[in-house]
């Protein structure tokens, strides 16, 4: 009680407005009908807005996964505004839109008999997905369970094609229990309810069920649960604090293990009777996926390569390579899905200045196939720019990588610049087709996105410098790429005007920047920002606090850190005009954090323009709504930086 006294001690002393009693809850239901039509979603200048629509237009289908006794591919498209489950008959042929409605509709799999998609439902962005069946041959979804506050995650269907599994935390809101769904009859049978954020990594022999306990967004236990003895075996990672990712390896005695335990970056080992055997060389770059076919036919590995994603196969048994054949113009190449017996793999292929296209590598006669095209109505993709990999020094020397697009003509005039800081923190900025840069490089800005430390993809020294209170020693990375940036990018003496955007964590840097670096930046839009951290902790749905202490603190025990680290400590520094963007269901970061942060600015009479869509949770997912949030974005960096 103590903590918390001096906690808000300090939080009062920081600010020049009163105190105001802490919001409570999450989602819809946390919001008054006044403030959600206080702060709607406001109409766009026609022309912004049909800028921003045909960009948003530009829709590249899901990777999807192959049925083979139909020689069908299915995928999740959102090229109707609101994604949904599609099949395509053949390569380049007419699609076929299979779900519909306003409701996020993705498949997760397809029974081996090739009768049944297992698909996944959710609503208004809740992130509490519902799991249905629907015939191959079409026709209305069946529901295997979905309850309201509940996430109903599919797991695996069984190999005689009678059995759905699934995990739900509908015992306790943070646990993951397994549950049986027979398909024929629609019982439903709970066969596993151990307290944990569990999950299923991988099945053999509809018997051995590899069990992965999620600890935080990078420490997992793995245990073996045995279906006819409702037995469960710790195998990997009790107590260790380790980062694993496992499958099974050729049997259910050894596992297939990528983890960076033994350097500094991901590897993949095989790991037998309490051993490792690395399987893949040390180098600087992570094993950051790893696919194998249910008959362990095929394995397919998947690296971060400085942000690019390199593909390599391999027979599981032998671990030769399997060649696969290159894509002409390819940057990146990222594995979608394998069918169950190995055949056919699905493949994701892009560039930075084109939207992805799918592919089906066909294992026997060693071939790629593209199936499906994106489209891209009324939009010149010729125009758009490559982005380059550049860096900016920290004030303590540290070199901080970051991606670059820059419109022609930069180099002999100033241009604003806008620096879009990435999610997680765990998350990693990447090069690959970027709508919202090709949208701010079309308005003549330099868009920019760093990998600050406690970024991915550059090791796990790199990757944990932002723990818990040691974030305190690294948030000034945030500041520090608007001061590099204004000088490398001035023209004849003449600095840029620097705006800071992004979601989530991103958001979250955006506040901070804003007030306790204030003067920073010039302009900021907060996406689903965090805007005091303790608020936030206590207030996320409970599956998700867990693994967000571990990664920002203690409420109690780091409350004196959470305070120096929050946005709201410092509002009484705040100068420069900041956008708010909010979803009203998003149960990772409350509507209250929004909108505690408006109050706080517009109480000091700053500018503070707050939107909140009444049906989205964590950023807006539905085609209409992204258009209207990059549009007010634009509009609002447009107004303030030129």
């Amino acid at each position: 009680m103590r903590i918390i006294f001096l906690l808000a001690l300090l939080v009062a002393s920081c600010s020049t407005t009163p105190v105001k009693k802490e919001y409570q809850g999450l989602g819809a239901e946390s919001v008054s009908p006044e403030t959600l039509k206080t702060y709607a979603p406001p109409t766009l200048e026609a022309k912004l807005a049909d800028q921003v629509r045909h960009m948003f237009e530009i829709a590249s289908p899901g990777v999807g996964m192959m049925n083979p006794p139909e020689h069908t591919l299915y995928f999740t498209w959102g090229v109707t505004g609101v994604p949904q489950v599609w099949k395509v008959d053949g390569p380049l042929k007419f699609p076929q839109q299979v779900t519909s409605g306003t409701d996020p509709t993705r498949i997760m799999d397809i029974t081996l008999d090739g009768k049944y998609l297992v698909l996944s439902r959710d609503h208004a962005g809740e992130e509490n997905p519902g799991l249905y069946l629907q015939s191959t041959q079409g026709g209305p979804l069946v529901e295997i369970q979905h309850k309201k506050s509940v996430q109903t995650h599919f797991a695996y269907s069984s190999i005689d094609n009678e059995v759905i599994f699934y995990t739900a935390n509908d015992i306790t809101p943070d646990s993951f229990a397994l549950y049986a769904y027979w398909i024929k009859s629609g019982k439903r049978e709970l066969l596993f309810s151990e307290p944990g954020l569990w999950s299923v990594a991988d099945v053999i022999n509809d018997e051995q069920f590899l069990m992965e306990k999620r600890i935080s967004n990078s420490i997992a236990e793995y245990s073996v649960f045995t279906l006819s003895t409702r037995k469960l075996t710790p195998v990997l990672g009790q107590g260790e604090k380790e980062d694993y990712n496992a499958v099974f390896g050729l049997n259910a005695n050894e596992l297939f293990v990528v983890t960076p335990k033994f350097g500094e970056f991901r590897r993949l080992y095989k790991y037998s009777k309490g051993n490792f055997t690395p399987l893949t060389p040390e180098q600087k770059r992570d094993v950051e996926n790893l696919s194998i076919s249910y008959n362990r036919m095929i394995m397919f590995v998947q690296y971060n390569d400085g942000g690019y994603a390199k593909l390599e196969a391999f027979d599981p048994t032998s671990m030769k390579p399997i060649p696969l054949p290159q894509v002409k113009g390819a940057e990146s190449m990222a594995i979608g899905s394998i069918s169950r017996m190995g055949r056919y793999a699905a493949i994701g292929v892009e560039t930075s200045v084109a939207p992805r296209t799918s592919y089906i590598f066909d294992l026997k006669d060693r071939k790629f196939t593209q199936w499906v095209a994106p489209s891209s109505p009324e939009v010149d993709t010729s125009k758009f720019v490559a982005s380059t990999l550049e860096s900016y020094t920290s004030r303590d020397g540290v070199k901080i990588p970051m991606l670059v697009w820059k419109p022609k003509g930069c180099d002999k005039k100033t241009c604003p610049v806008v620096v879009n800081f990435h999610g997680g923190p765990e998350g990693q900025s990447r090069p690959g087709f970027n709508r919202s840069a090709q949208l701010f490089v079309a308005k003549g800005m330099i868009y920019i996105e760093p990998n600050v430390r406690g970024s991915e993809g550059y090791g796990k020294t790199w990757l944990h410098l932002d723990d818990g209170p040691k974030r305190l020693q690294v948030v000034t990375d945030i500041p520090d790429c608007a001061e590099a940036v204004r000088k490398a990018y001035a023209v004849g003496g003449v600095t840029p005007k620097v705006g800071i955007f992004g979601g989530s964590y991103g958001g979250y840097s955006v506040q901070i920047a804003m007030t306790k670096f204030a003067g920073s930046y010039d302009a900021g839009v907060s996406v689903v920002g965090m805007s005091n951290l303790k608020t936030f902790l206590m207030n996320t749905a409970p599956y998700r606090r867990a693994l967000r202490i571990a990664e920002y603190g203690d409420p109690e025990k780091d409350a004196k850190a959470l305070a120096e680290l929050s946005p709201i400590t410092y509002v009484n520094q705040a100068k420069a005009p900041m956008m708010l963007i909010q979803g009203a269901s998003d149960p990772r970061v409350p509507v209250g954090e929004a909108v505690q942060m408006h109050d706080a600015l517009t109480n000091r009479g700053l500018e503070a323009p707050l939107i909140i869509f009444a049906d989205e949770g964590h950023g807006a997912g539905k085609r209409d709504n992204g258009v209207i949030q990059l549009g007010a974005a634009l509009e609002f960096f447009e107004r303030h930086l030129r």
